[in-house]
């Protein structure tokens, strides 16, 4: 059997701490950082982003950070193709690929290699289901995929026209359910030798440490960061403007509420977002939980990842 390639997953919700700490384990097991987030992507989004500057990198290649316009969509298979382009760059090297990051699915993606292939080819069903959107509206959409894929429908918002749309064309390509494709992809043997680390803390204290981020945040100039891509072009309808802290902040620019009820809407939906990813990692499989409280310092942390991975036969 052909041994798998390692790979070093460092994830957790928003505002924990993972960049200090993949920097740190980086510099440990001689490794490069591949980002798993869906907003450092994006050029000239900075200061919304939470983006690591060059001069904090200490000198470690940081992978898939600044590589797309913020007019360009990006999303799960996009950041999938990239991610496997960089690990196997990463690898050439001798090095050790550490993904860092919050965006769950993404790990996901690359960690199982879920085959996302479809028929680029044939946009007629496409076309045709938006046109259904745009004349009879999402709800008609949604009882169309409730009658062939319920499950689906169950877990797609009506609202989500995109998504709706993908189920149904999915379906009606290959005769087969969405969420049934989807469960199988799940139960997929991981394409690496992986350490899956999730990092956390007490949720006051990633609370607070959210609190004092999007203070930072304004202080270091989001309002004006956000004015400059409006300028630009950006709008709400972007990918890219529907992240936290652009999209409230793009808000108050219109004129839709006060500076002060903006930062309350990015603190109050940032930490609902540390939620959901906690949710999520915790259905993820094999993964090792750092919970900070039970560390005595960093060191120790840092020590216990290495040990890990030495179990794993990802460092010798």
């Amino acid at each position: 059997m052909e041994e798998k390639e390692p790979l070093i997953i460092l994830t957790g919700p928003t505002a924990v701490g993972k960049t200090a700490l993949s920097l740190k384990l980086a510099q440990r097991v001689d490794g490069e950082i591949i980002s798993a987030d869906s907003m450092q992507v994006y050029r000239h989004m900075d200061i919304g982003s939470a983006k690591i500057r060059s001069h904090e990198m200490l000198g470690i290649p940081h992978h898939l950070i600044d590589i797309m316009e913020p007019e360009e969509e990006f999303n799960v298979v996009v950041f999938q193709q990239q991610a496997k382009k960089a690990i196997k760059d990463i690898r050439s090297r001798g090095r050790i690929p550490i993904i860092a990051g919050g965006t769950g699915f993404y790990i996901q993606s690359v960690l199982y290699d879920i085959d996302f292939t479809e028929n680029p080819g044939d946009t007629t069903c496409r076309r045709k289901l938006e046109q259904a959107a745009a004349e009879k509206g999402p709800e008609y959409l949604h009882k169309m995929l409730a009658a062939v894929d319920k499950e689906s429908a169950e877990q797609i918002h009506a609202h989500n026209v995109k998504r709706v749309i993908r189920a149904l064309e999915f379906y009606m390509q290959t005769g087969e359910k969405i969420s049934r494709h989807n469960e199988l992809e799940k139960k997929r043997q991981a394409a690496y030798n992986a350490c899956y680390f999730v990092l956390d803390d007490k949720r006051e204290a990633i609370y607070d440490r959210i609190d004092k981020r999007v203070d930072k945040m304004i202080k270091e100039g989001l309002v004006e960061e956000v004015k400059q891509l409006k300028e630009h072009g950006c709008s709400r309808d972007m990918v890219s403007m529907q992240g936290l802290g652009y999209k409230e902040i793009l808000g108050y620019l219109e004129e839709e509420y006060d500076l002060e009820r903006a930062v309350y809407l990015i603190k109050r939906d940032t930490r609902h977002f540390a939620k959901r990813q906690l949710t999520w990692f915790r259905r993820e499989r094999d993964v090792i939980w750092l919970e900070k409280p039970e560390f005595p310092s960093e060191e120790e942390l840092l020590l216990f990842m290495l040990e890990k991975c030495r179990e794993r036969r990802i460092l010798l």
